[in-house]
């Protein structure tokens, strides 16, 4: 159909404004049917399957149990749409036609109420009794009853966009209970890692759920009950804040810190705070209003001695990174448990703007080795981040030879996994020794030789004071290990270099 309007020149947006209206035109209650089915698919939070979706449409709001005689056939369905929606063969989830459809369907005024009344019928379905009698610590058959899992995910997503005075009190009658809900058991588990599913009962109560999802409506209710434990912990050890922290929800924080008996820097089980944690994600209105506070330590480390300025350098938060940095009492060079401090990480995964944050530092110790010997250049030579390599190489204190625990230097690990682009700036510098060999006597050279790397070969070899036929200490030449790895260019390359007479010798 969209082949055929595109090549007649007709507007696509006239071919859905036609198509919604002969959905309405339709007899009983296709219409409704039809227009939900465009709502689902269009709004939802991931693709559905075509069994989530026929019993999320037989959904009835403010019904208190499921009748499965609302459950409408596959074809019924997909025909109420008038082709619009499709079922995948291989995956059997439902999509619409053409991508320009999601476009014309996510304008204002196409499907009004979409998230509130996707979110209320996520609401009433957890809400049924039927759903209500699972025991929490029984996941069921998912099978039997297809949309448990995708209300349980999303029914707060969609509530935090859009929230009716109906759905929020079904909100409060869901989280009331929702240590013992089965909602509970499925939203945590996906959550954390499997290893941290709690084998009690008690798996995450109603406030950490709301603050997880950052629904500030139900929040603001429920810290007005001053006997409630605001700082009650989950089954990880998450207090509401660190989840709100972690999070983003940057409302929901702003709430729970009105709390005179807040805790804005309890510990997780894992020694992680709040700004820890919204550091690490990068939430920077977050860690503002975190760092606003005189009981807020900025320069905390977890268990494993991440503060929250190594995990803003860890993945690259420039913002939060800016934000810490000037604070005076946080140390920008605080090693993590392996040694490695927030440079390191930052050059490590190649954030050049973070790595120019730091090295603006004169507190900032640009050679400074984590525990295996290797220092921030030799992390970003050995991943290839050239920018990051040349930002260090300007700096007169950085040494560019300096080799780690394995004796390895900046221009072995470049040389290792071909990174031309690094071995080309170490090459230029006169303090670096292309022929220094690691503790089992593999200079660059035969480390690029072996993987098959031709153009850091052919780099090297461009050097005149480049040995082409140093050892390594058991497994012979560049040439013997290339021969033996069939690398045939690289054979070629080191023959040429190699006289007979040498290499006898």
């Amino acid at each position: 159909m969209l082949q055929k309007v595109a090549t007649t020149g007709v507007d696509l947006d006239t071919v859905y404004d036609q198509t919604l209206r002969r959905i309405k035109e339709q007899k009983g209650d296709r219409p409704r049917l039809g227009m939900e089915v465009l709502m689902w698919v269009s709004h939802a939070e991931r693709p559905l399957r075509i069994d989530e979706l026929c019993h999320a449409l037989a959904v009835e709001i403010e019904a208190m149990d499921h009748d499965p005689e609302n459950i409408r056939p596959q074809d019924t369905v997909l025909g109420s749409c008038l082709g619009l929606a499709v079922v995948d063969k291989e995956t059997s989830q439902v999509r619409l036609i053409h991508y320009t459809l999601q476009e014309y369907l996510s304008r204002p005024g196409v499907l009004p109420d979409a998230h509130r009344t996707l979110g209320q019928t996520c609401l009433t379905y957890l809400n049924y009794d039927q759903v209500k009698r699972i025991p929490a610590d029984d996941v069921p058959n998912l099978e039997n009853m297809p949309f448990l899992e995708y209300s349980s995910l999303n029914w707060g997503r969609h509530a935090k966009i859009e929230l009716s005075h109906h759905a929020k009190s079904l909100v409060l009658d869901l989280l009331n209970r929702y240590d013992s809900h089965i909602s509970s058991a499925l939203l945590s588990k996906r959550i954390c890692p499997y290893w941290f599913y709690p084998p009690s009962r008690r798996l995450f109560p109603g406030l950490h759920c709301a603050s997880y999802f950052g629904i500030d409506e139900v929040i603001a209710t429920w810290i007005e009950m001053e006997s409630y434990n605001i700082n009650q912990r989950d089954f990880i050890g998450f207090t509401p804040l660190s989840w709100a922290a972690r999070q983003g929800n940057q409302g929901a924080v702003a709430l729970l810190l009105t709390r005179d008996d807040i805790g804005p820097d309890e510990p997780d089980n894992y020694g992680a705070t709040p700004p820890r944690g919204a550091s690490y994600n990068g939430h920077e209105g977050v860690v503002r209003l975190l760092l606003a506070r005189d009981d807020v330590d900025p320069d905390k480390p977890d268990n494993g001695g991440e503060t929250p300025l190594w995990g803003a350098s860890l993945n690259g938060h420039e913002g939060v990174v800016r934000l810490l940095l000037a604070r005076d009492d946080v140390n920008p060079d605080k090693p993590d448990y392996y040694g490695a401090t927030p440079l390191w990480r930052a050059s490590y995964n190649r954030h050049e703007g973070v790595v120019r944050l730091l090295l603006a530092r004169d507190d900032v110790d640009p050679n400074k080795p984590a525990n295996s010997g290797s220092t921030p250049l030799w992390g970003a030579s050995l991943n290839g981040h050239e920018g990051v390599v040349r930002l260090l190489l300007a700096r007169d204190d950085v040494n560019p030879d300096k080799r780690n625990n394995d004796g390895r230097t900046p221009l072995w690990g470049a040389s290792y996994d071909g990174h031309e682009g690094v071995v080309r700036p170490l090459l230029a510098r006169d303090d670096v020794d292309p022929n220094k060999q690691d503790d089992d006597g593999q200079t660059p050279l035969w480390r690029a030789s072996y993987n098959g790397h031709e153009g850091v070969v052919r780099l090297l070899l461009a050097r005149g004071d480049v040995n082409p036929d140093h050892p390594s200490n058991s497994r012979g030449t560049p040439l013997d290990i290339a021969t033996t790895r069939r690398h045939w260019p690289i054979v070629a390359l080191l023959q040429s270099r190699i006289t007979p007479a040498s290499h006898i010798d």
